[in-house]
């Protein structure tokens, strides 16, 4: 399945684009909490044969399945609560530190 992305490498560059989204807004007045972030995307299983390796979920355009009589598609929805390590019980802020008077 070489055209889709698995799914840990597409979570890991959402997280990778947020981190980056609240490290630029260090320095700016208008800020933004990271609220749920919801997918919706269409996966697919591939099974390997490898030793310790059962099947992985690569995410996948519609067209892609169209394409591949053998594979079985799913769309699946998911809904991320970001939270920073440091403060898990604080929704992050895609911004800088918490200005006087702001919670």
């Amino acid at each position: 399945m070489d055209d889709g992305i698995e799914l840990a490498d597409l979570i890991w560059q959402l997280r990778h684009e947020m981190s980056r989204a609240m490290w630029a807004g260090e320095h700016t007045d208008l800020r933004f909490e990271a609220g749920p972030v919801e997918l919706e995307l269409t996966v697919a299983v591939e099974k390997s044969s490898q030793p310790g390796v059962k099947a992985k979920l690569v995410v996948v355009d519609a067209e892609w399945g169209a394409k591949r009589a053998s594979v079985v598609t799913q769309r699946i929805k998911l809904v991320l609560h970001p939270r920073r390590a440091d403060a898990p019980d604080r929704p992050p802020l895609i911004s800088g530190s918490v200005a006087e008077g702001e919670r």
